[in-house]
């Protein structure tokens, strides 16, 4: 084979760090301070801020390869993934940038270079386009490098004009395209941007401008670069492929997927690529943090997962399977990402429980869908229906949509998001305070860099108002150097008081925009600001809270991984003053034995009084130390590392007490299941755990004086008294049903007459088997020639009972055949004797559906005999 892709990936950065270029790795797919993008979806994003001048640069020059899920909005690749050769949801982003250094002809020199000198590209295949205005970007094309001058072309703004959004920085841009068809001298200019067999390879982005509110463009002061290339596209090129899918980015992963699945790839190219594909995105969204779920992020997750179980089950696979192409992916790409190595056993067990859910679901769904086409009058599944389809049984509307084309159909998607839009307004979280600095009308009263963090070594700083802004009694402030910590991490911002000449500002919340802490507050005296110079004090007493809580987070995580195993780790945290919560990937409930454990671990770490080691380091020397990173945190070259003596080692950018006896003591005090595959753990230190264990006494000293026993017994007592009441209960229930002849004498006389025959279906309330088994007894009696199936729901599980009078047992009616079929249905079994049956099993919902089929199924057979 050709060049492997590893090595085309390797030469891209290697290129650009002989050309003075700083390696920045690749951020997560879960972007950070970005509440517009559900994935990180382009190289640019990690460098958003920098463009948006709320952030300088560390480097000039900048190279790296980013990973990107492309699913919805503006890049939505998701429809045509499996059905064409190159598009993909996951993929990585090659690019270089230059922030205020290089412009469009050292862009211009450095792809021509790469492109022909160093990865040897047919020159007579390439072209490349402009900006119908950018005459600067055209004339260098043909000054400094050897394209044939009528292979530049110019394009319009949708072909080549970048733009963030509908303001801020923009810029023309100019693409590199590669012919790939068979024939070389069969090429035209008509064939860039129209046809299939020229791929655009590079797009190199010059951001100049900055769009105004009104439509204007104003020069930006000054002029960066933003490139980026599809390792996909540039590897299928190199390795001399026409689809992606065929080469070794995605070939090791086929041959794994024909071997489990039993078919041939060339026999079924669109499901494999999909599969494919999917497994992909899938391994790399969870190893960053995304769990599948309803809203959000964890929808799109949830929608490729059963997307590629779908075309599984396409292919005869009805078992889950996609967590066993996890280790291939990791095979692949583990090296260069490390955090889907480390994450694998999380990400298997995800995907496995996700896809046994799906598949208890998907036959039901599949049923459904089948009626809703028998029922359509027109070619098109209406909305309301697909919403069905999705709410009940779990169907995201592209799998909705696959199986309509199969069959010829379209999918009202406009009338499915009306139906769900009132599902997202249910399920939306509510929002946390954003900011959008770009809208808002700030006072600058000094010049000069802001927001220099002080709060790790102290409390109150005499500061000076950078600028300010007030608006409806709220008052933004962001000064020179602050004590105060912004909410990230996990970690709850800092409240407390900034105060100046005649006025006083209650601080109740910090956030960051940018490298800027804004305090957002209100005042408590004065109604202006009227000075430059103030003293910014935090609430001490919170502060000191928030520190002992945050601390026992990081022991409390270290223990997790030593009582319940290494495939825990930390999906999400809050770090506030009276408690702490942490969520964590484990696959069931968290027992009571393993709480003490934890607890017991967590205490004795808080007794040993152990010094925190609090240093700053490279954030690859810290990795390699074993320092550990969380999932989607966003980590700079230089990194905090708090070791807490041998047992801890974290990299954290909070606050945190000075030794492990400052916390004082830890208690949990509620363990429950957030999600498929995550349990949460809140907990309590220092005074409030007192309080609350304090309080616990004091409710079990109450107890043990109603009880009049002691505290060994409680328990034990309580257990008795609740079973004693469950029997009580069932007694009653029983005696009030058997006492109850004249109630079931009215259920015969509801039954339903067929010729000389009765049938009677229905569902009662029955204490337990046995007791549904009388009632059936007491049927027989009072049937004089008929069958009679009765349902009830006992300890949540479906059971019935079938009973047939003696002359149709003669006849050879017999009640042990029907429930068979009847406990298969059910999800259970059946069987028993001519006269009496029972059949029982898991899936409740379905009781009505049985008892109506039943029914009719008798009144088929009675009417065969009465013939």
């Amino acid at each position: 084979m050709s060049m492997k892709a590893e090595t085309v990936r390797q030469q891209f950065i290697d290129f650009f760090k002989e050309k003075d270029h700083a390696f920045v790795r690749s951020a997560s797919l879960v972007p950070q301070d970005d509440p517009t993008l559900l994935f990180t979806n382009a190289g640019m994003n990690q460098f958003k801020n920098i463009f948006l001048e709320k952030e300088k640069a560390k480097h000039d020059r900048v190279v790296n390869s980013q990973k990107c899920i492309r699913v919805s909005g503006k890049h939505n690749d998701l429809e045509e993934v499996g059905h064409d050769t190159f598009h993909h949801t996951f993929f990585e982003m090659l690019g270089n940038w230059s922030f205020g250094d290089y412009y469009k002809e050292g862009a211009i020199l450095y792809a021509w270079e790469l492109f022909t000198d160093v990865w040897g590209l047919d020159k007579d295949r390439l072209w490349a386009s402009v900006y119908k205005d950018d005459d600067e970007a055209d004339e260098l094309w043909k000054k400094v490098t050897d394209i044939d001058a009528n292979r530049v072309l110019r394009f319009g703004k949708k072909d080549n004009f970048w733009e963030m959004g509908e303001t801020g920085p923009c810029g023309p841009c100019s693409e590199i395209h590669y012919y790939v068809g068979d024939d070389p001298s069969n090429q035209s200019p008509d064939g860039v941007n129209a046809s299939g067999q020229y791929w655009e390879l590079w797009n190199l982005v010059f951001i100049q401008n900055n769009r105004n509110v009104d439509g204007s463009l104003d020069d930006l002061p000054k002029k960066h670069v933003d490139t980026g290339a599809g390792l996909e596209r540039i590897v299928a090129v190199l390795q001399e492929k026409t689809s992606s899918y065929d080469t070794d980015l995605f070939q090791p992963i086929i041959r794994q997927q024909e071997k489990i699945l039993g078919k041939k790839y060339d026999a079924n190219l669109v499901a494999h690529r999909a599969i494919a594909d999917h497994i992909r995105m899938l391994t790399f969204s969870i190893a960053d943090g995304v769990l599948p779920s309803n809203e959000g992020r964890g929808y799109v997750a949830r929608r490729i997962l059963r997307r590629a179980a779908r075309f599984g089950h396409t292919l005869g696979k009805h078992e889950p399977f996609l967590h066993q192409l996890v280790a291939t992916v990791v095979e692949q790409m583990g090296n260069v990402y490390p955090e889907v190595a480390e994450k694998q056993a999380h990400v298997e067990k995800v995907l496995e429980a996700e896809e046994v859910h799906f598949n208890e679901t998907l036959d039901r769904g599949l049923e459904q869908f089948e009626k809703i086409v028998a029922d359509l009058s027109k070619k098109v599944v209406p909305g309301v229906a697909a919403f069905r389809l999705y709410d009940t049984y779990g169907f995201p509307v592209d799998l909705t949509d696959q199986m309509a084309k199969e069959r010829g159909l379209t999918v009202d998607l406009d009338g499915f998001e009306q139906a769900m839009e009132g599902q997202r307004e249910r399920a939306r979280s509510l929002a946390k305070f954003k900011l959008d600095s770009t809208d808002e009308k700030w006072v600058h009263l000094t010049e000069g860099t802001d927001s220099e963090f002080l709060g790790y070594s102290d409390l109150t700083s005499e500061s000076v108002i950078r600028r300010y802004q007030q608006s409806d009694g709220t008052v933004l402030v962001i000064l020179d150097r602050t004590p105060f910590y912004a909410e990230q991490g996990g970690q709850i911002a800092d409240t407390g008081f900034i105060s100046g000449k005649d006025f006083k500002i209650r601080v109740t919340q910090t956030v960051k925009d940018g490298a800027s802490h804004i305090h957002v507050g209100e005042f408590i005296d004065g109604k202006k600001i009227t000075s430059e110079k103030v003293t910014a004090n935090v609430d001490s007493e919170r502060r000191r809270n928030i520190r002992k809580n945050h601390t026992a987070t990081h022991l409390l995580h270290k223990t997790l991984t030593m009582v319940l195993g290494e495939h825990v780790h930390q999906a999400g945290s809050l770090v506030a003053p009276d408690y702490l919560r942490f969520d964590l990937t484990h696959y069931q409930r968290v027992g009571a034995d393993e709480l003490r454990q934890i607890e017991q671990i967590v205490n004795d770490e808080i007794i040993r009084n152990t010094q925190l080691d609090i240093t700053v380091k490279d954030y690859e020397t810290a990795r390699k130390e074993g320092a550990t990173a969380i999932f989607e945190e966003k980590y700079a070259d230089e990194v905090r590392v708090i070791s807490i003596g041998g047992f801890s080692k974290e990299l954290c950018g909070g606050t945190h007490v000075e030794r492990t006896g400052d916390i004082g003591y830890f208690k949990i005090t509620e363990e429950s299941s957030l999600a498929t595959g995550v349990r949460r753990i809140v907990a309590m230190t220092g005074p409030g755990a007192v309080e609350y264990v304090g309080k616990g006494f004091d409710s079990l000293a109450q107890v043990r004086e109603l009880l009049n026993c002691g505290v060994d017994e409680v328990a034990e007592r309580v257990a008795a008294l609740v079973e004693q009441r469950k029997k009580l209960e069932k007694a009653l229930k029983k005696r009030r049903y058997l006492d109850s002849g004249s109630e079931l004498k009215t259920v015969v006389q509801k039954g339903r007459t067929v010729g000389d025959y009765c049938v009677v279906s229905t569902k009662l309330e029955a204490a337990d088997l046995d007791h549904l088994k009388a009632m059936g007894d007491t049927v027989i009696q009072l049937l004089e020639s008929g069958i009679a199936i009765l349902g009830a729901v006992i300890d949540q599980k479906p059971n019935v009972v079938c009973v047939v009078t003696q002359d149709l047992v003669k006849k050879g009616v017999k009640a042990n055949n029907f429930v068979k079929e009847i406990g298969k249905t059910l999800g259970g079994g059946g069987g028993g004797k001519p006269h009496l049956a029972t059949a029982g099993g898991k899936d409740s919902k379905k009781m009505s559906a049985v008892l109506k089929e039943a029914e009719s199924a008798f009144v088929e057979l009675l009417e065969e005999l009465d013939a």
